[in-house]
């Protein structure tokens, strides 16, 4: 399991700095995360619902008004570059 998110900070449009607990930074463009997706994503394409993102301090994840949050662990692979953790089944 990757480091949690602690902070987040709106840079503008669909761009979102964020602050990983093991001290990473990343500026991520989660336009093709929402734009088209349709359902629970769309008012994530006003520009003023998706400013209001927050961090969930138990799940240390992105969250939004309506309940939409975002895995974690795939926002650190996408900013670092890490490789997803694979998971094994029994």
């Amino acid at each position: 399991m990757f480091p949690r998110i602690v902070e987040v900070h709106h840079i503008e449009a669909y761009w979102l700095e964020l602050t990983f607990a093991d001290g990473v930074k990343a500026r991520l463009n989660f336009a093709g995360k929402i734009a088209g997706r349709g359902g629970v994503f769309a008012p994530l394409e006003e520009v003023a619902f998706f400013k209001q993102v927050m961090v969930d301090p138990e799940a240390g994840t992105l969250v939004w008004p309506n309940g939409v949050d975002l895995d974690p662990d795939v926002l650190y692979s996408e900013a670092t570059g890490a490789p997803l953790p694979v998971y094994e089944t029994v």
